[in-house]
């Protein structure tokens, strides 16, 4: 770290909020209810005149919600007409996407700060909340920052807090969830942390921006591995023709040193499927190859393609082809009672059915439209038609909305990816399931 210079530590009052997103927008909220006046910016001119509007893209959000905030101290603009320089403190929360190499992409982190740059001044904070690989902070944000003539650590602090949002769960961006943060230097370590002290009760200091950002990637990393884990115990459950999913409940039985994962299609949302390449895109920098990393992420990828071929196992069993059969598809949000759809592995098997011959649909009462991998559109149908009209049905996301009943009372063949027929009771060979094989009395290996 740099060593402390002049920059004016004293409380900051006034907040900026570059990205009105899944992470953006609560952190508007949680400083509008700590007093806060804030500055919400967004790039995008349609969730600036949505977020006016009152109406709320974040599943975690009421509409109630946002318009109490709107009349308390909350500023929408777009991002060229707001003014960032009066603001005490500035949050960036962008995408940090990855590009079809699997390499990290900074351009919405570097755009931000080019935007930053144009209005910085003397004595302002700036945090970085987008997670990333470590060296971001104190390398190609703080670079561009710079840019404005400022030197960060001097004329402003700058430091990183990553996000710890987990959509579907509004108490993941409450007061009780521990923060993190480190700064370019000890005091604007302890400035950035007296802010967010705010609006969280714990706040871990850490001793960089490097060590926060490390720490970030660690925790999805840690998830990612260990669902790919399960992925390939499930896929050795089929061969040995045992059900993966009692295998894990009796070692969830265990009240000390294990954590029940679960198998899947595959991993999607906003931080599992992409951090594990960031780490390992920084990790090749130092000449370190983090091949136990690369291959998690390799398995979950895979799934996909082995709920494709479960698909055309369980049409097997009742003499059709997956050419040309019709193949119903129940929820492509990424995961279950959300409408986020982002790097769902429902993109995946739509285009692996459809490339197969299959004659696809979908229902999800969440998510009215959905780009399969190839780029196809398809609407949402009704959950009726799809079930009458479908020759296998395809469960990816377990949303509580769905009519299970009408599901499992109608349907003659279901391949279930997630476990949702755990709790039933389906007909003989009515259900192929992931991990598990058919159901019924005789349940056997997939396949058999």
């Amino acid at each position: 770290m740099t060593t402390d210079t002049s920059v004016d530590t004293s409380i900051d009052t006034t907040i900026a909020i570059v990205g009105l997103g899944y992470v953006g927008l609560p952190l508007a909220l949680s400083f509008i209810g700590a007093g806060h006046p804030v500055l919400g910016i967004d790039a995008s001119q349609a969730r600036v005149d949505e977020l006016n509007a009152g109406r709320s893209p974040i599943d975690d959000i009421a509409d109630a919600t946002l318009e109490s905030a709107l009349g308390h101290g909350l500023t929408i603009m777009a991002s060229e007409d707001a003014d960032l320089a009066a603001s005490d403190a500035i949050f960036v929360c962008v995408p940090t996407p990855i590009n079809k190499a699997k390499d990290p992409d900074l351009g919405p982190v570097l755009a931000a700060a080019t935007r930053l740059r144009q209005q910085l001044r003397a004595g302002q904070l700036v945090i970085l909340q987008s997670t990333t690989y470590p060296g971001t902070t104190t390398g190609p944000f703080r670079i561009e920052l710079e840019r404005s003539g400022l030197v960060a650590g001097r004329d402003f602090d700058l430091a990183f807090a990553p996000e710890r949002i987990n959509p579907g769960e509004p108490a993941s961006a409450g007061r009780d969830i521990p923060r993190l943060v480190g700064g370019l230097t000890p005091a604007g370590t302890a400035r950035a942390a007296r802010l967010l002290r705010g609006i969280n009760t714990t706040v871990h200091e850490l001793s960089s921006p490097d060590a926060a950002e490390l720490a970030k990637l660690l925790e999805n990393v840690f998830r990612n591995v260990n669902i790919a884990l399960v992925n390939q115990l499930a896929l050795l459950c089929e061969r040995m023709g045992m059900d993966v999913w009692e295998v894990i409940n009796a070692a969830a039985t265990k009240p000390f040193g294990f954590m029940p994962f679960r198998p899947g299609p595959g991993v999607g949302g906003h931080c599992i499927p992409v951090d594990p390449y960031y780490l390992a895109w920084r990790a090749r920098e130092f000449d370190f190859v983090d091949r136990f990393v690369e291959l998690a992420g390799d398995i979950n990828l895979a799934m996909p393609r082995h709920v494709v071929d479960l698909v055309a196992s369980a049409l097997n069993d009742r003499g059709r082809a997956m050419n040309g059969a019709h193949v119903g598809v129940l929820g492509v949000a990424f995961k279950p009672d959300v409408r986020d759809a982002r790097n769902s592995p429902a993109a995946d098997v739509l285009a692996g059915l459809a490339a197969h011959g299959a004659i696809v649909t979908f229902h999800d009462p969440h998510v009215p439209t959905f780009h399969d991998s190839d780029g196809v559109e398809r609407s949402s149908v009704d959950l009726a038609r799809l079930v009458a009209d479908s020759d296998a049905v395809v469960i990816l996301a377990g949303h509580r909305a769905i009519d299970w009943e009408l599901v499992y009372g109608q349907a003659d063949l279901i391949v279930d990816a997630v476990g949702n027929s755990n709790s039933r009771t389906p007909r003989e060979r009515q259900v192929l399931r992931l991990g598990a094989g058919w159901s019924g009395p005789a349940a056997s290996p997939t396949g058999s």
